[in-house]
């Protein structure tokens, strides 16, 4: 079963920054799509943004367009989301997911596979 693995999160002040990675154990992730989400308390989960398999198409939400950067070194299996400026209202649960690669450079969350447990973003001062 495909199942990816997020880390990297934690507690940051306001303004700041970091880096989220999804990683993949036992298959190859450069197969595959890659979409982040997160999940706020009390919100419906929200797409953040998605890399093809090459890494040569990406897209982001509106909410994140020009702070978060996402990217993927095949050779590690890992996938990247740079978080920067940080602000409260990131403070979520975030999740990465798969698409194999036929299936095209999007990511509707429907249509997404091997969601990992997520891991927990707490921007505060």
């Amino acid at each position: 079963q495909l199942q990816l693995v997020e880390s990297g999160g934690g507690l940051v002040q306001p303004g700041g920054s970091l880096r989220l990675s999804c990683t993949a154990s036992g298959f190859t992730l450069g197969y595959y799509t890659i979409g982040w989400f997160r999940q706020a308390p009390g919100k419906e989960r929200e797409g953040l943004s998605c890399i093809s398999s090459s890494g040569g198409t990406t897209n982001y939400a509106d909410s994140v367009k020009g702070r978060f950067t996402i990217s993927r070194d095949n050779a590690k299996n890992t996938v990247y989301l740079q978080m920067n400026s940080l602000k409260p209202e990131d403070t979520a649960v975030y999740y990465c997911a798969l698409r194999h690669r036929q299936y095209g450079d999007s990511c509707p969350e429907r249509g997404m596979n091997g969601w990992g447990k997520g891991t927990l973003v707490t921007v505060s001062s």
